[in-house]
């Protein structure tokens, strides 16, 4: 970054109450618990930058960008750490949530939505990247996400694995365009030849709604926002929909460790 705009972002971040990095002086003021600026020199800065705002704008923009970039990088460092603090959680899952080879050198763990259309998208093309690298070892996390209906499917799908169709029913509603419901939930667990009574029962049961919970959760800590979202091995977070070139961009990441 620039002097100028390293400025400008002190600046902005002053003005807005962020916490100002980046130089060993700052970070070790900020130590020691003392005031970096005292009220004449902040008032000072701040004056600087608006007199240098009338004549080159893109001060403004460049700082807002420093900024978010700096809020971004932080963010992804928490996530990874998270990663890498609960990865014995998150790289287990029960064995039927578990694709590809179970005894695979690398762990991917995908969190998915099985109303979201990204998702959806992506579905075929993870089949066929497991298909490519017999090595890979994936980890499915369902959470549901979008509203009532992702809940109603994910208790579905966790409840058909109970009876050894974790696989079946989420590919039959993953596929799916009817609009989702209990009866069409019911129809297709009539096709997978399912003891609908039990099914029923399991579907409401605290072992689907603590697998749930405990997915949501494990999102949380890593900072999900969106699904899908992969985590390839402890090396990286990929949220988003990922065409086969990046998946095995992060695939040789995980690799490498």
């Amino acid at each position: 970054m620039s002097m100028k705009n390293y400025v400008a972002a002190c600046a902005l971040a002053l003005c807005i109450g962020l916490p100002v990095g980046g130089g060993a002086f700052l970070q070790q003021a900020h130590a020691a618990g003392t005031d970096v600026f005292n009220p004449q020199q902040r008032a000072a800065i701040i004056e600087i930058v608006r007199n240098a705002l009338k004549t080159d704008p893109t001060i403004l923009s460049d700082a807002i960008q420093s900024i978010r970039q700096q809020a971004t990088a932080q963010q992804d460092a928490q996530a990874k750490a998270a990663v890498r603090a609960n990865w014995a959680a998150l790289s287990t899952a029960p064995s039927y949530a578990v694709r590809g080879n179970p005894q695979g050198q690398v762990t991917v763990v995908e969190f998915l939505d099985p109303r979201c259309g990204y998702c959806r998208k992506a579905a075929p093309l993870v089949d066929q990247f497991l298909t490519k690298h017999p090595d890979v070892r994936l980890v499915e996390k369902v959470i549901p996400v979008l509203g009532e209906a992702s809940i109603l499917e994910a208790r579905a799908i966790y409840a058909a694995a109970f009876q050894g169709q974790y696989d079946a029913m989420r590919r039959r509603l993953m596929e799916d365009n009817a609009k989702p419901s209990m009866e069409r939930i019911r129809d297709i667990a009539k096709g997978l030849k399912l003891d609908l009574t039990r099914f029923e029962k399991d579907m409401a049961s605290p072992a689907v709604m603590g697998l749930l919970a405990t997915n949501l959760h494990q999102a949380q800590m890593v900072g999900v926002q969106g699904t899908p979202t992969f985590l390839f091995g402890q090396a990286a977070i990929a949220p988003g929909a990922l065409d086969m070139a990046q998946m095995e961009q992060f695939l040789t990441l995980a690799q490498k460790g």
